[in-house]
């Protein structure tokens, strides 16, 4: 198995500010700094060990429905091509926008997927803006699609009156920011897909995203997360870094902290 990086350069679904779009390449100068290594906390060295594939060619058009369907098919066939050459993809976005289009890519071949959200927002409106791919959408177009068999949102401490009604009716598990004593990972059935917002950490250690959202959880909190997940990790996906809105690079350091021992595990767990 390789371990394979894909940037997503995509932030035209993004309903407040954009800029997300600089996300991977922030988050790969971070990786690549001086400040680090290459070592995980478990003490694998994990980033010789990931292959790099640059970003993808988008659009990226504002307001544009077509040229951001069309975006959106070229994110699906990215990763269905990586997965069927037998790479698990570690994407970096962009708004969180890009998880529907790589979920669908990863469901071709894991027909039953749990995918573990890691966010302050469920994003799961039915319809937002008018935008179906909004990045307040993505899981309500994943769950429609049928891209996965269970989903377990962590972290949540913004649901609306309509989240709650869409968790019922897709039977999502969400647990917020106060209630992470409930999350138990040896209920998780395999193949496992992580898809981390950074604005689910508190915009005290995260302050490079576009919505602030105080209470969230904390980096420990996030990076015990993925150290409890079972096996196999198939994929997973950073998101949200706007770079624009970053502090000395905080996020940026957070976010390649993130990648590494997602890496980590995913290479550790099979």
């Amino acid at each position: 198995m390789s371990l394979v990086v894909l940037g997503i350069p995509w932030d035209a679904n993004s309903s407040h500010l954009h800029g997300c779009a600089a996300g991977p390449d922030a988050i790969r100068a971070a990786l690549h700094s001086g400040s680090g290594n290459d070592a995980t906390e478990h003490g694998l060295s994990v980033v010789p060990k990931l292959s790099d594939l640059g970003n993808l060619e988008l659009q990226n058009s504002v307001g544009d429905l077509d040229a951001n369907w069309a975006d959106a098919n070229v994110i699906t066939d990215a990763v269905d091509a990586q997965i069927a050459a037998g790479n698990r993809v570690i994407s970096l976005g962009g708004d969180h926008a890009v998880t529907y289009p790589i979920l669908r890519g990863v469901a071709k071949h894991h027909p039953k997927l749990t995918v573990v959200h890691i966010d302050a927002h469920p994003d799961m409106y039915d319809d937002f803006e008018g935008n179906p791919l909004s990045h307040a959408s993505p899981f309500a177009r994943a769950l429609e699609d049928g891209c996965m068999q269970r989903l377990v949102q962590l972290g949540i401490r913004t649901a609306t009156t309509h989240s709650y009604e869409q968790a019922d009716r897709f039977g999502v598990q969400m647990i917020g920011a106060r209630q992470l004593d409930q999350f138990d990972a040896s209920t998780l059935d395999g193949p496992i897909y992580l898809t981390v917002d950074l604005d689910g950490l508190d915009p005290a250690v995260a302050p490079g995203v576009s919505h602030h959202e105080p209470g969230g959880l904390t980096v420990r909190e996030v990076l015990d997360i993925i150290d409890a997940l079972p096996g196999p990790i198939v994929g997973a996906d950073i998101v949200e870094l706007n770079p624009s809105r970053d502090l000395v690079d905080m996020t940026a350091m957070v976010g390649a902290k993130l990648l590494k021992e997602i890496a980590g595990r995913m290479l550790t767990v099979g």
